[in-house]
């Protein structure tokens, strides 16, 4: 005889063991994932903190990307309790060997006053927009929000920062603001994409401010119209969760740096030449800072702008693509950071290359006594630019 409802009910009661709320409550943090295989609407409604979502029309596509380890602990819960008994059959068909259903569901966890989450609510516009973003568990609706509340601060509009700027416009970034103080340029198009040929002699952050708000109204552009210097350097910084490089002057790297190690605001640095570029991320205190990287400047003629030397198009656009990866790691709090690691980048062979960093324990600037100095009132240093780089990685060249 075919099987009633009642009778499949029994049998997954059988042969899948129940936990009760409290049980998954005091789950140590880490060990266990938790999954919520209810419909989207029902996990905008709430949901336990540090849960998975996965419908259960979608546990057999989406599991073996949340939990690869099929002998790794997996927890699932519905509503009711009842749907998380008949998807825990199926992960266990797939091969999962310790999978439990939360009896009582996400019911029972309010009933028992335990602590849940309300996710933040997004436009049906926005669910549209970000849909791939919300399909992958380690951003989903959550992380999407931390973008679309985050700002990232572009120091140039040039070859670096037009791909990072579309790119983390159109990841849903709520703020992004851009400093420039310079013009469209004919000879800027071979790699500045934020720029089309009817603007040139147009300022850089209102043709900038153009292309971003056409791809993405959700996006705040702030315009700096201004040079980056001592004067202004903490008013504009001020308030931002990212820095993204894309500076001329090894001036300008060092008073950005000072400023970003004092504010603790991670800064994602790139540099371009020829046909290589190179690429780190600074967090103040997690990995060195840039002064640890280059104590002293080069003389100019070991690290000339793209003006002198000139650059292939697309390596500025493979940097800036790679720094919006960074920045979208740090903000959404994902992933391992280049904190700590340089990665060189040649175009001519394809290769990538990574090196070893660490902080310099007598650094000026993030050192311990140097916060401690600073805490004092005592100024930072000033590089002496133009003298030898001594004992430090290869450094690319100025503006890109």
């Amino acid at each position: 005889m075919p099987k009633t409802y009642a009778d499949l009910l029994r049998e997954a009661r059988s042969q899948i063991r129940e936990v009760t709320p409290q049980d998954v409550d005091a789950l140590p943090g880490g060990g266990t994932t938790v999954i919520d295989v209810r419909e989207d609407s029902e996990w905008d409604q709430g949901h336990l903190p540090g849960a998975l979502h996965i419908s259960k029309s979608y546990v057999e596509q989406q599991i073996e990307g949340a939990v690869p380890d099929r002998d790794a602990p997996v927890v699932l819960y519905c509503a009711g309790g009842v749907r998380s008994l008949f998807a825990a059959q199926t992960l266990e068909q797939l091969g999962y060997s310790n999978v439990a259903s939360m009896s009582g569901g996400f019911q029972a966890w309010k009933s028992a006053g335990l602590p849940w989450d309300k996710p933040v609510s997004l436009t049906q516009e926005q669910k549209q927009r970000y849909s791939r973003h919300l399909l992958i568990p380690e951003v989903g609706a959550e992380g999407q929000a931390k973008l679309l509340q985050s700002k990232a601060l572009f120091i140039g509009a040039g070859g670096l920062g037009s791909p990072a700027a579309l790119y983390l416009a159109a990841a849903g970034v709520g703020t992004i603001g851009i400093v420039d103080f310079d013009v469209v340029d004919l000879s800027n198009l071979q790699r500045q994409i934020l720029h089309t040929n009817d603007r040139v002699g147009e300022r850089k952050v209102e043709s900038a401010r153009k292309t971003i708000t056409a791809l993405n109204p959700d996006v705040n552009v702030v315009t700096h119209e201004e040079m980056l210097v001592a004067d202004n350097v903490d008013r504009i910084i001020t308030g931002y969760d990212v820095v993204i490089d894309g500076t001329d002057t090894f001036e300008t790297r060092y008073l950005l740096n000072d400023a970003a190690v004092a504010k603790g605001i991670p800064v994602i640095h790139a540099s371009v030449f020829r046909f290589e570029g190179q690429l780190t991320t600074f967090i103040p205190f997690e990995g060195p800072c840039y002064r640890c990287l280059y104590p002293t400047p080069p003389p100019p003629e070991l690290a000339p702008g793209c003006s002198v030397a000139g650059v292939l198009g697309v390596v500025p656009g493979i940097m800036g693509m790679l720094q919006a990866n960074e920045a979208l790691k740090v903000l959404i709090g994902i992933g391992d950071t280049l904190a700590g690691r340089l990665l060189l980048f040649d175009a001519l062979d394809a290769t990538f290359t990574e090196l070893k960093l660490r902080r310099d324990p007598a650094c000026p600037v993030c050192s311990t006594e140097a916060v401690a100095a600073r805490a004092e009132g005592h100024p930072l240093p000033v590089p002496v630019f133009g003298a030898p780089a001594a004992e430090q990685p290869f450094v690319l060249g100025g503006p890109a």
